[in-house]
């Protein structure tokens, strides 16, 4: 795998962030959207929506693929805090550098207000 930051999900999130579309405390184990949410998602939605709410891309996967997109930072319709915090570590795990410092980014932007 080579995980890389998907720029389209970070300036995504750092908006939705700024307009307040966000949840700061949550259990990500209970909140993350479900394989059925994100089909339903992924049908009404398409896949570049579905691509602006995963930090991580694999660009050796498929484009149309689930396998492609990686790190949630949300449950498709607010940036939840759990997710990033979620992100940092299970990046962190793995030496995946530049998402970690994505996911700083985020946190830094949630934990300002």
């Amino acid at each position: 795998m080579a995980w890389k930051v998907n720029k389209s999900c970070l300036d995504y999130a750092e908006k939705l962030i700024k307009d307040g579309k966000l949840v700061k405390e949550s259990d990500w184990s209970e909140s993350q959207a479900t394989t059925d949410q994100e089909n339903k998602f992924l049908k009404n939605e398409g896949w570049d929506a579905y691509a602006k709410w995963h930090l991580g891309i694999d660009s050796s996967e498929n484009e149309e693929t689930k396998e492609r997109f990686g790190f949630p930072v949300g449950d498709f319709k607010k940036v939840h805090r759990s997710a990033i915090i979620a992100i940092k570590q299970r990046a962190g795990q793995y030496d995946y550098t530049d998402i970690v410092k994505a996911g700083d980014k985020l946190l830094s932007m949630i934990d300002k207000d």
